[in-house]
Parts: structure tokens; sequence; C-alpha cells
């Protein structure tokens, strides 16, 4: 396997957005990996089961992007849509193919790989470079990641671990604002407002126990995506928290390597 590190996607001023590439030795499709955080930290290190998909034929792009606390939402999408645009113009001299490419994410970055699925056809978030390259991928796994804001308290656990419609959560957070008094900028948000009858097919696994995220999230889009048309498989982990032990087994990774051979290769 090869890596390399801090690829520059996008310049935007002084500012630089970096990925970093795992490349097999004959790689077949490539995998974008999208960090969680509340998008207000984390970084695109060590993405979860890298040396499984490598072995497996697939290349991974773990991507970073701006934090809410540098630019609101919709900055994070635009950031995520470069990157895949940066991969399809670039990616050939890398070794990484670009015919198919997934996406996968955690928590915030599960939010925004669904947003690279369900909003593939809104033009308004490419901005940046590379803008005759397209912007959509080929299949999508979720990790618990929110969908529709204004339902998060709504639908939490018993014990949740924050208040979603508080001025300083998260979501709130993201778009400048509490979140049921920016209904516009939470619409724009929410990957459940885009879903229509041509989504890529989605892989959504989440915890029922989930303390920061409701399941009920993912339960909101597996269901909006059936509708629609779309393959959509949803796995409900049975006590598993946000992004606990439950999440890095051999019987989950199996489950995501799957999908993705189903649908990339």
């Amino acid at each position: 396997m090869q890596i390399l590190t801090d690829l520059v996607y996008w310049r935007r001023g002084e500012r630089s957005l970096a990925l970093d590439l795992y490349v097999p030795e004959r790689p077949r499709a490539t995998v974008i990996w999208v960090h969680g955080g509340e998008w207000l930290q984390g970084n695109k290190d060590n993405p979860p089961s890298a040396s499984l998909l490598v072995e497996r034929g697939f290349a991974i792009a773990s991507i970073s992007y701006r934090f809410s606390s540098e630019a609101l939402f919709p900055a994070q999408l635009e950031d995520c849509r470069s990157a895949v645009r940066w991969l399809r113009a670039n990616g050939n001299q890398y070794g990484v193919p670009t015919s198919s490419l997934g996406a996968w994410g955690a928590s915030a970055g599960g939010h925004l790989v669904a947003l690279l699925g369900t909003a593939a056809h809104v033009d308004a978030f490419d901005v940046g470079e590379h803008l005759d390259q397209p912007a959509h991928v080929q299949a999508v796994c979720d990790w618990f990641g929110p969908t529709d804001f204004l339902q998060m308290d709504a639908n939490a656990t018993d014990d949740s671990a924050i208040v979603h419609d508080a001025p300083d959560s998260p979501e709130s957070l993201l778009v400048g604002g509490p979140i049921q008094e920016q209904l516009e900028r939470v619409a724009e948000a929410n990957p459940i407002s885009y879903v229509d009858g041509n989504p890529p097919p989605f892989l959504i696994i989440h915890g029922d126990r989930d303390r920061l995220v409701p399941c009920h999230q993912s339960e909101l889009l597996a269901r909006a995506l059936d509708d629609a048309g779309a393959e959509v498989e949803f796995v409900r982990l049975a006590g598993a928290g946000h992004g606990d032990g439950a999440f890095f087994t051999p019987e989950v990774a199996q489950q995501v390597i799957v999908f993705f051979q189903d649908h990339l290769l």
C-alpha cells in the first residue's frame, strides 16, 4: 500500500484543504472517507478499516473540510464536493480509479456523505475548481449521521447527552443560530430535504442507544430513500452507542466491504 498525505485539493486564499490517499497495488475503485467531530473537530488521519478496504482493492481518499468555527454550512458540503471533483480530475496521476467513487462517513461525516448522495443534483453547492467534473458518488455508507435537525430532540434517548435545539449545539453552530430559528438554513443542511427519485445506493448503520444522534435520524432517511425508490439497507445495532466498539467489529467491517464491492466493483 502506498500512502500519500496532505495532497491539496482546494486553495481558498491562504487556506488549503487537503486529503490523504491510501492506494493498493492494483486499485479497482475508490472510497472517500469523511471524518466526524460535530463539524467542529477531528481530522483525516487513520480512516477506519483502511487496511481491510485496501486489501480488497479499494483506494481510500480521507479528506479534511472547514469546521463550523471557520465557516457556516454549506461550506462543509462545498469542500466535500470539491474533493470529489479534484479526485475525478487528478486521481489517475496517483493511480486512483475515479469512475466508481463511494463515500463513507461517521456522525458529522455521515451527514456530509448523505448530502453527497441526496443533494448530488443541486448545482448551487458546486464552487471552486474543476467545475467540469461531476460531484456525485455511486454509493454512500452513512454511519449515524444527522438527517433532520428539527426532529432530533423529540426523538432523543431518555439519557441524551445533548440538547440539539440549544443555541450552542453542534447543529446550531453549523447553521449560525438556534436551529428552531434558522428554518431555511436547517432545511438546506438536512440530507432528507433532497431525497428525489434517483439517489445512489445507501448503507446506513446506527446504534439504537446513541445518546448524541438519535437512531430515529437514520430511520427517517432510510424511509425517505425507500419511498423514493432508492436501494437502501438500514442496520440498527442493538445496544450500540455513538460510534462505540460495536461499529469496529469484523462483522460490521464486512458489511461495509460487501456494500462497496456490490456497488463499486
